[in-house]
């Protein structure tokens, strides 16, 4: 992460430790990757305090080459940013608030059938290595947890982060531990994944000679990264001759596949499960 160089740097800085204490989860290089833009743009423009004007940061806005939604995120960013100053006495008032958001395009993520699910999953499998352990265990690996987030509706996060003891075996069940939005989640694990795991976890303790692990997914040289899960599954997109480009049209996106696009189908499927258990 590049360091803030603009007049603001310190205050920016200050916001960050202020939401820190404040107790928000987000990590304070993601807060800056906000900023960064705005610092580099103030930066060239020689900007002091009097320039902080709606003009100034309308001009800025309009120099951002990207999605609406992602302008949006960015002023929104510099929206909490200013109140942050204003509570601090170092401005005396929001430049920021009296400028609306622009018009979000739709966006339609790519979703996948069930049967291009099951073709996925099938020439993931079928080009495990088995060379060597090292390579047999993290493509199993990768098997595992690409059919977690197909059949049960995790994040990738969430799959790489299990440790063994939130995969209760005799319920079937995953236990997930403060997810994205703070909560917490119990998961049903079809019969079918549940045998992948079990088979996961038997090899593992047999490649590795122990018992227990950090996290459930684990390789002969550590943990398991997203790195290999998308290797692995844009691989297997190619090999099924499946577009990977999204498509935009006017005020309209239609999302690439991703591996989080896997879970789609099944988030209906596992509220049912709630909704009537």
């Amino acid at each position: 992460m590049k360091k803030l160089n603009s007049f603001l740097a310190k205050d920016i800085e200050a916001f960050i430790t202020f939401r820190k204490k404040l107790g928000y989860r987000s990590e304070p290089n993601k807060i800056r990757n906000f900023f960064s833009s705005f610092d580099h743009y103030i930066s060239n423009k020689n900007a002091r305090w009097s320039d902080l004007t709606p003009a100034f940061l309308l001009e800025f806005r309009s120099q951002l080459s990207l999605e609406p939604q992602s302008v949006n995120k960015i002023m929104g960013a510099l929206r909490v940013f200013f109140d942050y100053l204003v509570r601090v006495d170092r401005i005396a008032q929001n430049p920021l608030q009296d400028i609306t958001d622009l018009k979000r395009n739709a966006f339609i993520p790519y979703i996948f059938s069930n049967e291009q699910i099951d073709e996925l999953l099938n020439g993931i499998q079928v080009n495990i290595q088995s060379l060597n352990e090292s390579a047999f265990l993290t493509d199993l690996a990768v098997f595992t947890i690409i059919s977690l987030i197909a059949r049960c509706g995790l994040r990738i996060s969430e799959a790489l982060k299990l440790k063994d003891e939130h995969y209760r075996k005799n319920e079937s069940t995953i236990y997930i531990k403060n997810t994205k939005f703070g909560k917490d989640r119990l998961i049903p694990v079809p019969g079918s994944v549940a045998g992948l795991i079990n088979n996961f976890i038997s090899v593992r303790n047999s490649i590795l000679h122990r018992n227990k692990c950090d996290n459930i997914f684990t390789s002969i040289h550590g943990e398991i990264t997203d790195y290999y899960i998308n290797k692995k599954f844009h691989a297997a997109l190619q090999g099924l001759n499946i577009d990977r480009s999204p498509k935009k049209f006017p005020g309209i996106t239609f999302g690439n596949p991703t591996v989080h696009s896997l879970s789609y189908p099944n988030l209906n499927k596992i509220q049912t499960f709630f909704k009537y258990n």
